[in-house]
């Protein structure tokens, strides 16, 4: 279309909708010029031909001006039959030309009565300048000549000394507000009430800035307050001295932002120069000395406070997400920070999401460094304490002892009779207890510096992949350290951030790799299995006839006041029954580490009180038995050991009893009540076998099953192991000892069962006190009728009355034992009933069999009369 068929059509357009033009020739004028300023704009230019976006647009408008919906549906119909026509062939550029004029600012100077006025409400009022300037209180005149009301207001400020600052001295100050510098026009103020919050100063001293271009330079002087904050984070780190290497990398991620950030600002300033450049040009060609309109020059030479503002759009955004971490690296460090870091990641904003993984793929590398380190080496590099692994600072400059010198049968160890070793406690207990605290409290995991892209299982996994390494190293001297740490290294990559999955992959290989290793280890090299084993069959009395040999060859030692005992003597002994039982085929490490000692003793003890077996175990081996453990095995076999002992006596008291006295006593009279003696004995022998049975078969045997099952598996690591054991140990524990639940009488029912164990010895030793009465007795029947058979037979002679006394005496000690001990029976057997483990109930219903202490304790109880 030509330009006066475009001129025809606009004044045809005019005429029409606003009559009002047809005589009035000033404001025809003005609307034309308005209406080819609107067609030159970009609107006019505009690509986009989707008509219904722009009815939507339109419609929008309506619905704000009339909510009632009437205009809306006004227009709908309009549109329809506009589209109908097919006179009109540009109906999407008339629809658009008619929005846009309808949606400019831009007012003629004399507003028809029909239409709504569209001049710009009152500016915002400001603390720092006026709302009005005076300029803007003089009522401009009629325009004579067709110019708009702001060219007019433009050139009434020129003439009066206060006209608009031009955008491209506004554009200026931007650029410098944009790097956190005060311009000439608009500069940045501290606040004394608001701490270091900044704020902006505007002077117009110059010129005058209106209410949105200050409410635009506002939001642009955004990004220059977050750039300050930024700048002077890194500027506090470099001058610091100790910061840790995460927030060194953050720094240098940051710096790394802000150099991209200059290179934007050193495009933007050559952009300004060009702007400036033509602004300087259309000055020198204007008439009247008045300035051209500052919003329209400046967009004609590329570049506007409004696309500046499009130009650091972006980098508002990186800005707020630097300005958040350097908030937040104040406070915390380490992997603390990089847990801080990760969190914004969980975000709907593909943005902050992606801006925050680049920005954790760079902080990150520190971290995973010192992760490769201490997960495929066991070594821990970590001088500014980021790593959620820490060294404690008192066992950081100790190691793992071998003392090959027990393995080896030499050294600190003393020959004693049979391979007679012993091993001075106190030359062991540091070092065992040195071993145990290197492995437990050596290095510490804290929970607060890992971070939650591992999580707390690959990062407890992490934490015993190194211990277990460190501890292959330096702990069990491991020839093929080096082959294994070749294997390790073959099953990764670079570890980075980027790559999660690879990580965990990583992560599980190392960890079985490295817990594979020290299981083979241990029950390899070390033979820990035999020293279990071992254990199992000495201090728990799983070898049967080793137990019975040491028992028989010691037993009469033991009777003996502790204080007459030597160690060299139990230690002959010991090796006695270890020759002459099936412990002789054991290994010889093993069998050198079993010594027999006393216990501390106090007076009037004798030696059963005090003897006691030990087994010798040394470094790594004190790691999983570790001196606590030992003590238990202790407690175990005193409480076996004794069991043993009255099994045995009670064996020997059942021949005399039941051999003894039928062929070698003759005092019929007494014969019922050795019957009563026998069934007393009978009773005693079936508690003591019952509860010997339920410690070997159902305690000792099934733990020692859950064990060898856990070991055969070869699951976990080291802790795991050492969990194991100890769970092996306490069940055994809990259940030979009988510990209950209640606090403060775990040990209740264990005492009334030590209680019955002392009236077993005592109704043994009672009977066998009758019995030799009883003999004695015997014997002097015999001698009286040899003397009525003319055989004569000396005797010792004492009174008739005498003799039954001390018969009646050994009788009556002997019933009231029995009596004692079924009473003290019935109490435990009360207490098993109520005991909270089923295994204890069970060991109830064993000891009473078929109910007897219930009938017996029924037929105590006197019939009514």
């Amino acid at each position: 279309m030509s330009a006066s068929s475009t001129t025809y059509s606009l004044e045809s357009l005019i005429h029409s909708i606003v009559p009002q033009s047809r005589s009035d020739h000033v404001l025809f004028n003005d609307l034309l010029a308005h209406s080819n300023e609107v067609l030159s704009s970009h609107i006019g230019q505009s690509r986009e031909r989707d008509i219904g976006h722009l009815a939507d647009l339109v419609k929008r408008r309506l619905s704000q001006n009339r909510p009632d919906g009437v205009s809306s549906v006004q227009f709908t119909n309009l549109l329809s039959r506009l589209l109908e026509q097919p006179v009109l062939s540009r109906k999407y550029d008339s629809v658009l030309f008619l929005h846009t004029l309808a949606s400019s600012t831009r007012t003629p100077l004399l507003v028809p009565p029909f239409l709504p006025s569209l001049a710009p409400s009152p500016p915002i009022t400001s603390k720092h300048t006026p709302a009005v300037s005076p300029i803007d209180a003089i009522p401009p005149p009629r325009s004579k000549t067709g110019r708009s009301r702001a060219e007019l207001l433009r050139e009434i400020r020129a003439r009066s000394g206060c006209p608009h600052i031009a955008e491209i001295a506004l554009l200026r100050d931007a650029l410098y507000l944009l790097q956190g510098i005060s311009g000439k026009h608009v500069r940045f103020a501290t606040g004394r009430d608001r701490g270091s919050e900044t704020s902006l100063l505007f002077s117009e001293d110059h010129g005058y800035i209106s209410t949105p271009t200050k409410q635009l330079i506002h939001k642009l002087s955004e990004v220059g307050h977050l750039y300050i904050r930024v700048d002077r984070f890194i500027r506090e780190r470099e001058a610091r001295s100790g910061i840790g290497m995460i927030e060194q990398s953050l720094c240098h991620h940051l710096q790394s932002q802000l150099t991209e950030y200059y290179r934007l600002i050193a495009v933007l300033e050559s952009q300004l120069n060009i702007a400036s450049n033509s602004q300087d040009q259309d000055t020198q060609s204007s008439t009247g000395g008045i300035p051209p309109e500052p919003d329209i020059r400046a967009e004609e030479s590329g570049l506007t406070l409004r696309r500046l503002d499009v130009w650091v759009n972006e980098w508002k955004l990186r800005m707020r997400m630097m300005s958040v971490c350097v908030e937040a690296a104040k406070d915390t460090h380490g992997g603390a920070l990089v847990n801080i870091i990760h969190s914004y990641t969980e975000n709907g904003d593909p943005f902050v999401r992606n801006f925050t993984d680049q920005l954790l793929e760079e902080v990150s590398k520190p971290f995973f460094e010192t992760l490769q380190k201490w997960l495929f080496s066991g070594e821990l590099y970590d001088p500014y304490l980021e790593f959620f692994v820490t060294v404690d600072p008192e066992l950081a400059h100790l190691q793992y002892v071998y003392p090959t010198t027990l393995a080896a049968g030499a050294g600190i160890m003393t020959g004693d009779g049979f391979g007679g070793f012993h091993v001075d406690q106190d030359d062991l207990t540091s070092e065992r207890e040195s071993g145990l605290r290197l492995w437990q409290g050596k290095y510490k995991f804290r929970q607060e510096m890992l971070p939650a892209f591992v999580g707390e299982g690959f990062g407890s996994k992490i934490f015993s992949t190194g211990k277990s390494l460190n501890f292959i190293r330096y702990s069990c001297h491991d020839t093929d350290w080096i082959a294994t740490r070749e294997k390790m290294s073959n099953t990764h990559g670079t570890l980075q951030y980027s790559d999660i999955f690879g990580l965990e992959r990583s992560i599980d290989a190392a960890y079985r790799i490295a817990s594979q290793r020290l299981f083979d280890i241990f029950f390899d090299k070390f033979r820990l299995l035999d020293h279990l084993r071992a254990l199992k069959n000495y201090l728990l009395l799983g070898h049967g006839d080793f137990a019975d040999q040491l028992m028989e060859t010691i037993g009469p030692s033991l009777s003996k006041p502790a204080n007459s005992l030597y160690r060299h003597n139990l230690t002959a002994t010991l090796e006695t029954a270890i020759r002459s039982s099936n412990a002789q085929r054991d290994p010889p490490d093993v069998l050198r580490r079993l010594d027999a000692r006393m216990l501390e003793y106090s007076q009037g003890e004798i030696g059963w009180d005090v003897f006691t077996l030990e087994y010798k175990v040394d470094a790594p081996l004190d790691t999983v038995l570790d001196p606590d453990s030992m003590v238990k095995y202790l407690k175990l076999f005193n409480h076996l050991w004794k069991m043993k002992r009255i099994e045995s006596t009670m064996t020997k008291g059942w021949a005399r009893t039941a051999g003894s006295t039928k062929a070698f006593v003759r005092i019929p009279e007494l014969e019922p009540e050795w019957h009563k003696i026998r069934l007393i004995t009978a009773e005693m022998i079936h508690f003591i076998r019952q509860m010997a049975a339920f410690c070997q078969l159902e305690v000792i045997e099934c733990s020692w099953k859950a064990l060898v099952d856990f070991i055969s598996k070869k699951e976990g690591d080291l802790d795991a192991l050492i969990g194991a054991h100890r769970a092996y140990l306490d069940r055994m524990v809990k259940k030979i000892l009988l510990i209950g639940p209640k606090v403060g009488k775990e040990e209740s029912l264990l005492n009334q069962v030590r209680e019955a164990f002392s009236l077993i010895l005592g109704f043994n030793d009672a009977t066998e006190h009758f019995y030799n009465l009883c003999m004695s007795e015997s014997s002097r029947r015999d001698s009286e009728l040899d003397q009525e058979r003319g055989i004569y037979t000396a005797t010792t002679k004492h009174p008739s009355l005498q003799r039954s006394d001390a018969l009646l005496n050994g009788l009556r000690q002997c019933k009231e034992y029995g009596t004692s001990f079924s009473e003290k029976v019935q109490v435990i057997l009360h207490a098993l009933q109520a005991h909270v483990d089923l295994d204890c109930r069970f060991l109830g219903i064993r000891i009473s069999f078929s109910d007897f202490y219930r009938a017996k304790k029924d037929s105590q109880v006197p019939s009514k009369p």
